[in-house]
């Protein structure tokens, strides 16, 4: 499974991307405001350096003729920005044009099996089912995960891979990876918890203490 952190943070993309563990970075209108960044291509371009995974940026526009010249525009920052198109009709069209001339596309906002099946058959890159928000409205984010990977397999000919977004706690992410979904994208604070656990934390509290009492030193 690729990890993908749901940010437009410089500091927390270049901390994480030094770990190892990012393979790309995906953001929003929300972030992007949330982030403080006065211009949104330069901040695109910025971690496009710093990642050179899959980087989401979405268009703004909301009719065809906007968002094909907002993603042709978009595409040009980087070989790898991903144009993020919202699930709608306009959207899919777009999608089909962009990822006509080898352009990723990363389809937002996707709620259902049936608008995931519609982006694959579009060509999108990436498919991002909102676990978090359908849990939000008492539906099972999960369940829709586990549709959209059983469906994409029972047809070798779709490519889309399956990005699971709105990402709110681990277990979330651990569901999705045994499901196999291709892409998590989750905030830093998530991925940041997966190394939690109590058993760690003991053994290594107590490894140190057991090393000390040695009185030795390793350098």
């Amino acid at each position: 499974m690729k990890f993908f952190i749901d940010t437009a943070d410089l500091k927390e993309i270049q901390e994480l991307a030094a770990s190892g563990l990012l393979d790309g970075v995906t953001t929003n209108p929300s972030l992007v405001a949330k982030s403080g960044a006065k211009n949104f291509i330069e901040l695109i371009t910025e971690i496009c350096k710093i990642v050179p995974g899959p980087v989401s940026a979405e268009v703004a526009a909301t009719d065809y003729d906007g968002m094909l010249r907002e993603g042709e525009r978009l595409a040009k920052i980087a070989p790898n920005v991903a144009v993020k198109l919202p699930l709608t009709y306009d959207g899919i069209r777009v999608c089909k044009v962009l990822t006509s001339r080898k352009i990723m596309v990363n389809v937002t906002l996707c709620f259902s099996a049936n608008q995931a099946l519609l982006a694959a058959k579009a060509g999108a890159t990436f498919i991002s089912p909102f676990i978090g928000r359908l849990d939000d409205v008492s539906m099972d984010g999960l369940a829709l995960i586990a549709d959209i990977v059983q469906i994409y397999g029972n047809y070798p000919e779709l490519n889309t891979q399956v990005l699971a977004a709105s990402i709110r706690h681990p277990v979330h992410l651990l569901e999705c990876a045994k499901m196999g979904a291709d892409v998590a994208t989750m905030p830093p604070a998530v991925l940041k918890q997966l190394f939690n656990h109590p058993l760690t934390e003991k053994g290594l509290a107590q490894f140190t203490a057991d090393w000390q009492k040695s009185g030795q030193t390793i350098l």
